[in-house]
């Protein structure tokens, strides 16, 4: 099938259009916002997008709370848990800066911990800014010593980190105390599900993954994430900006295959992102012309509610689908609950219709804090179905095995099983179901008006 390439009404940052079709039906792809360069060969997307697993062995009851360190009967070999999500009589509420005796006292959805391992370490912000915790940190950090248990779970954990990184644990109480702040004002927190498998789960394939929670529990997740994000930037004012990401399964990435985020503060932007901002002061309106509209125009819009629209990603290393949220307001931590719940239903939809059996990155996008112009919050899952080699890294033209068309088809045939069978949200409009306006994003004020 050929796929017509459309006119648009402004011209690209670069004179070459984002999808062209060849004769021999090889898919060039040119993402309208980094500039990489995609290619699909014909014949290349019909291969299983899942990873041979191991062979199923039969669960244990332990296996389904102390399979990981992220399982909830090891929640001590974890740092000290900043908060938590808990589901009171139906209603979802954080709670805080609890202590260890009382982790057992309610159950948590959504965990939220230091990372072991930082990407960006409390000393790099404490040598290169002079970085301090605040009060409440600093308060926290001392109720915590202060507690017996508390001051044991901290010095095991700095004594985990010591020896992992290959040097002596065996070290003096004040080298210890020298390496607690990390854990209660840094800047690289991991956000942890309650489950390992899903509920029910036979066998060890049977993991519980994004698609797998209900719609309310991955609302909370969602919201659960955004409020960390807004506390990272609250805490650090040379951060400006906290990268928001989620490794699904080993190949992706994933130390555990556990449903986890992360969330890092950092310093700066990244080249791409400068790369995208430089094109957006150049129009405004590109995620709209570029994003949805042009998608729109080449059918490969898969999804939408009121407030999201998924669609399949163009010019990505790995087949992509991107959810953008409609709404005026950029920053995910100012949007309504009405807003939030929207882009978790289409993202938990994206998630099931993509399998829990695939390896996937999900990769947060907003605007930065210290940033002048609005861009709106979006979220890629990338499928990671393939291996980069030769000729990627001698190019730098990547194939990939799935064109934005196959994305679509799939996701789209998926998604009708799945409403069906009353697993996603069942107000999601489907494939032509869906009719957006033109620019249905609003996060331009200019088309607020």
């Amino acid at each position: 099938m050929t796929h017509p390439t459309l006119p648009m009404s402004t011209p690209l940052a670069t004179s070459r259009d984002p999808l062209n079709q060849m004769a021999d039906g090889t898919i060039k792809q040119l993402n309208p916002f980094s500039g990489t360069q995609v290619w699909t060969v014909p014949g290349r997307g019909n291969r299983p997008l899942s990873v041979p697993k191991q062979e199923p062995r039969p669960l244990e009851p332990g296996d389904f709370t102390a399979n990981c360190n992220f399982c909830v009967d090891k929640q001590l070999n974890t740092p000290p848990e900043k908060s938590r999500m808990v589901n009171r009589d139906g209603h979802w509420e954080i709670q805080r800066n609890l202590l260890p005796h009382q982790l057992s006292h309610t159950e948590a959805a959504f965990r939220r911990v230091p990372n072991l391992f930082e990407i960006v370490s409390y000393d790099y912000w404490a040598q290169n800014y002079g970085f301090t915790m605040d009060e409440s940190r600093q308060n926290q950090m001392e109720r915590y010593l202060a507690d017996d248990e508390g001051r044991r779970h901290v010095f095991n954990i700095v004594r985990t980190r010591l020896k992992a990184s290959g040097r002596d644990d065996n070290v003096s109480e004040d080298e210890l105390l020298a390496h607690v702040p990390a854990y209660f004002g840094g800047g690289h927190d991991v956000i942890i599900g309650r489950r390992h498998y899903t509920d029910g789960a036979e066998n060890s394939t049977q993991l519980a993954s994004s698609g797998s929670l209900s719609l309310d529990e991955h609302y909370a997740f969602i919201a659960f994430t955004i409020d960390s994000m807004r506390d990272l930037y609250e805490h650090n004012r040379y951060a400006p900006y906290v990268s928001v990401f989620q490794n699904w399964l080993a190949p992706a990435g994933a130390s555990f295959e556990h449903l986890h985020k992360q969330l890092v503060a950092i310093d700066e932007r990244g080249v791409q992102a400068d790369i995208e901002i430089a094109k957006l002061r150049q129009n405004p309106n590109m995620y709209n012309e570029w994003g949805i509209n042009y998608s729109s125009y080449h059918n490969l819009i898969i999804a939408e509610n009121d407030h999201a629209i998924m669609c399949a990603g163009i010019g990505h290393r790995y087949p992509t689908i991107s959810v953008y949220s409609k709404s005026p307001t950029p920053e995910p931590w100012l949007q309504t609950e009405e807003e939030v719940r929207a882009m978790s239903d289409l993202l938990h939809a994206g998630h099931a219709g993509t399998g829990a059996q695939v390896p996937c990155n999900e990769e947060w996008h907003h605007k930065p804090v210290d940033l002048d112009v609005p861009m709106p919050w979006r979220i890629n899952i990338k499928w990671r179905v393939s291996t980069l080699a030769g000729f990627e890294g001698g190019t730098k033209v990547y194939v990939n095995t799935l064109s934005p068309y196959d994305i679509r088809d799939r996701m789209v045939s998926s998604l009708y099983r799945l409403r069906e069978e009353g697993s996603i949200a069942g107000n999601i409009r489907i494939a032509t179901e869906c009719a957006p306006p033109r620019n249905t994003l609003l996060y331009n004020p200019a088309l607020n008006r």
